[in-house]
């Protein structure tokens, strides 16, 4: 292993964001100001879901569009971007062990716990916290039970089984600059990245890049010459493989022209995917490599397209999303392929938070010229119940409505403004505001936000409730999930589906890069249950809009069409279908 040519600094938003994430955590260890911990929090957040690089804004001085990121952490944001390192970070750093911060990244373990393990039992590290959990030393902190040690070991087995994987935006963040830097390199003639990228799986081991080139050693001098390896693995004349600053592995394979489409192909997989389709043309007396499409003379048929390799065996193009062998090569086979549904499909959102909601950080002008800078019709406004910090009671929900419905007036349809709210399912099922109130409502998106650790049949029921109150149509990330951090809630998922279907409640795919909640199997099921799904941002500030891809493509893999998706309809049919979904409410309890 040699060390990467890197002279100069290259980090990208999930750099940044890690970086900014971890100073809250270690202000929050070594007794910082709470306020600063909060402020360090919120953006390491914002950028990392910001659709633009903020390397881009830096250098650009466009830092101060960040929505809630006051001078002196864009300041911070300025040093990473300009020097690879930040010094408040590494002053902080230099107080904590750094295996106490992966304790942080536990299910269930917060700040206080742990403190004190650390300072009680001298714990510094996961491997250390579940000796401590094993031999009942754990219970010598205060406030910690038998119990409470249990659900720690279980959250350290979920974290183990999540480990080396990184969420698809950041990898694809992690791409992008990669891709930008190959395809100005002379000669390439295509780069991509390939694997489960491509294939948009939820999240990510490695990034498997592709080039196109007649001659191979230009592209993997510039691939391993990136400024964000801090080591190259491994080199030779067409291939490379590089760590990078972000800790995922980068694999290069350059191909020449002609072998292009197998070898796009190929790399995309799924591997269950390509034994399928290896297996299909062998029957045909065809061989499929990476190289080309083969018959029994070695005699080359094809490979400088995807389409070309499908084609060879019989089959149609089947999209990227589709490749897992979950049935696409018998659809393919009986052109019953679906029509993925597509992000320009969509014309509005219909999940959408303003300040009004705690932790919103745009007004509904910002949020309104978003929408229509990037060509949506319509957008649910829909701030957060009472029983969330800073949440909305019923006087300021009737308030906030009108000021919705009064600015959705002088828009004059660019874009329609909708009054909603997301209103919370209390752990009984009962909604967290009035039904009256919410029936006055245009969209109703209801979700669970607390108590994700009941049984199956619990949380089903409670959920049931909710769905046949009358008046949501919406039900938001159904499972609860955060992907990296936090399983989604045990569901019967089947008796969701039916009550669903029975009072017109529509599942949301939560675009949140952190979410992507219903997943794809669940927009599966959804579709064979004849339940609408909306594809929502669930955006706390305006260019979150712009994140709406991140959902389109947990939809493409659930083969989802544009027919199956209610925010592809016209306003007006829209408000038709939601008119006609919600019965009238029983009167309001509690």
């Amino acid at each position: 292993m040699r060390p990467a040519l890197a002279p100069e600094a290259a980090v990208d938003n999930g750099e940044v964001a890690r970086v900014l994430a971890e100073i809250a955590d270690l202000l929050e260890l070594t007794g910082g100001n709470a306020f600063k911990v909060r402020a360090y929090r919120r953006a390491a957040q914002v950028v990392d879901l910001h659709p633009v690089a903020v390397a881009r804004l830096a250098r650009e001085g466009g830092l101060a569009e960040l929505p809630g990121v006051g001078e002196r952490i864009a300041e911070k944001i300025a040093e990473l971007v300009e020097t690879g390192g930040c010094r408040e970070h590494a002053r902080l750093a230099a107080l904590v062990p750094a295996g106490v911060l992966e304790l942080l990244r536990l299910e269930g373990v917060g700040p206080k716990t742990v403190e004190a393990v650390w300072h009680r039992l001298g714990v510094e590290d996961v491997a250390g916290l579940e000796a401590a959990c094993r031999s009942g030393r754990v219970l010598e902190v205060p406030r910690m039970g038998p119990a409470r040690a249990e659900a720690i070991l279980g959250a350290i087995g979920r974290h183990r089984a999540r480990a080396g994987r990184t969420l698809l935006h950041r990898a694809i963040g992690h791409a992008e600059p990669i891709l930008e830097r190959l395809r100005a390199v002379p000669g390439v003639r295509a780069a991509e990245v390939a694997g489960s990228v491509r294939r948009r799986r939820e999240t990510v081991a490695d990034l498997d890049v592709l080039v196109s080139a007649g001659d191979a050693a230009p592209a993997v001098r510039a691939f391993t010459g990136l400024s964000g390896v801090v080591a190259v693995l491994a080199e030779g004349p067409t291939k490379a493989s590089v760590r990078l600053r972000c800790g995922m592995q980068a694999d290069l394979r350059v191909l020449p022209p002609d072998a292009w489409g197998a070898a796009l192909l190929y790399f995309t997989g799924s591997k269950a995917h390509n034994i399928a389709l290896r297996a299909r043309a062998l029957r045909r007396g065809l061989k499929i490599s990476e190289y080309g499409v083969f018959d029994r003379e070695g005699r080359r048929l094809g490979g400088a397209t995807e389409a070309e390799v499908y084609r060879a065996v019989g089959l149609p193009f089947i999209p990227p999303e589709l490749r897992e062998a979950q049935g696409e090569l018998e659809a393919a086979e009986a052109g019953t392929l679906p029509r993925l549904v597509e992000e320009g499909d969509l014309l509005g959102d219909l999940h959408v938070h303003s300040r009004a909601s705690g932790d919103g950080r745009s007004d509904l002008e910002a949020l309104a010229a978003a929408g229509r800078a990037l060509g949506r019709r319509y957008l649910a406004i829909t701030d957060h119940s009472r029983s969330r910090p800073l949440g909305l009671d019923p006087q300021r929900l009737a308030a906030h409505a009108g000021a919705i419905r009064a600015l959705d007036g002088r828009l004059r349809g660019k874009p329609h403004l909708l009054a909603g709210v997301e209103v919370d399912i209390l752990p009984t099922g009962a909604l967290d505001l009035p039904e009256h109130d919410l029936a006055r409502l245009d969209c109703v998106v209801a979700g669970v936000h607390a108590r994700f650790g009941d049984p199956a049949a619990r949380n089903t029921d409670r959920i049931v409730r909710a769905l046949r109150s009358g008046v949501v149509h919406v039900l938001a990330h159904p499972t609860g999930r955060e992907l990296g951090t936090r399983d989604g809630y045990a569901l019967e998922l089947d008796r969701l589906l039916e009550a669903a279907r029975e009072e017109g409640v529509a599942l949301e795919v939560n675009a949140m890069p952190e979410r992507l909640d219903l997943g794809a199997e669940g927009c599966r099921a959804a579709r064979a249950a004849g339940v609408p799904v909306v594809i929502s941002t669930d955006a706390h500030d305006a260019a979150q809009l712009a994140n709406l891809r991140y959902g389109v493509w947990v939809a493409r893999r659930g083969w989802l069409e544009a027919k199956d998706v209610l925010n592809t309809l016209p306003l007006p049919e829209l408000r038709r279908r939601l008119a006609r979904r919600v019965r009238a409410p029983r009167r309001a309890h509690g």
